[in-house]
């Protein structure tokens, strides 16, 4: 990617009319045919006995066990309901920032419409998750709490912490990829090596912060649920 472009969306493979091949929409394919490739992989051969357990299906479930380690910190409640949503966001957002070591290689976290792309995707998982934690009028009354003129204050903060976690995840990760073609450019050799491990280390970093807060925004509502029956139960005693 050249120095001036502003995100992989400006990089064209190739385009038909009004139907556009970026660099953003190719590698987001190759990243999730990959990760549903080494899915399959890993997989189709797994083992009980602890004798005979393969390498890569032994850091699978150090890899699984860790993700629902660090949902049930974060939730206070079983992880199994969130382990699909949760660890799939944080996959294929840590795959396709450490990718970035590979030449020629365009990180589709850069480009703002997949940032977007990701937070719409926390937005309405919220909602879902609620709603079958609580029931649609359960979930829905949080927006009228304490008094209903919060309505539009609650429906803003929704709104907003969605946008915060894609430019969050689109500032760091374009600024490092920038940061890394301009050195490139003055100094060829070893400091952008240097900027590359720090980059993967930053998008290591970005996914997990990204995943968690998914996380925290799916359990704060269930959490306001859990609470006002703690309510209901004191005083109904």
């Amino acid at each position: 990617m050249k120095i001036s472009d502003i995100s992989p969306d400006q990089v064209v493979y190739w385009q038909w009319g009004p139907v556009v091949i970026s660099a953003t929409l190719a590698f987001t394919w190759g990243v999730m045919v990959l990760l549903v490739l080494g899915s399959w992989l890993v997989t189709r051969k797994l083992s009980q006995e602890e004798t005979r357990i393969p390498r890569w299906q032994n850091l699978l479930e150090i890899l699984v066990g860790g993700i629902r380690e660090q949902i049930r910190e974060a939730s206070q409640s079983k992880p199994d309901p969130f382990v699909p949503f949760i660890g799939t966001l944080f996959l294929f957002i840590a795959t396709s920032n450490v990718l970035l070591i590979v030449p020629g290689f365009e990180p589709p976290t850069a480009s703002l419409s997949t940032t977007a792309a990701l937070a719409g995707c926390v937005f309405f998982a919220v909602p879902i998750y609620g709603i079958s934690q609580r029931g649609a009028a359960g979930y829905l009354r949080q927006y009228i709490e304490p008094t209903p003129f919060m309505l539009p204050f609650n429906i803003i903060g929704e709104l907003s912490r969605t946008l915060a976690l894609a430019v969050r995840l689109f500032g760091n990760i374009m600024s490092g990829v920038k940061i890394t073609a301009i050195l490139l450019a003055v100094i060829p050799f070893l400091f952008p090596a240097v900027m590359n491990v720090l980059g993967l280390l930053t998008g290591l970093i970005q996914a997990y912060i990204f995943a968690i807060l998914a996380m925290v925004y799916i359990a704060s509502a269930n959490r306001s649920m859990r609470k006002s029956k703690r309510k209901g139960e004191t005083k109904n005693g």
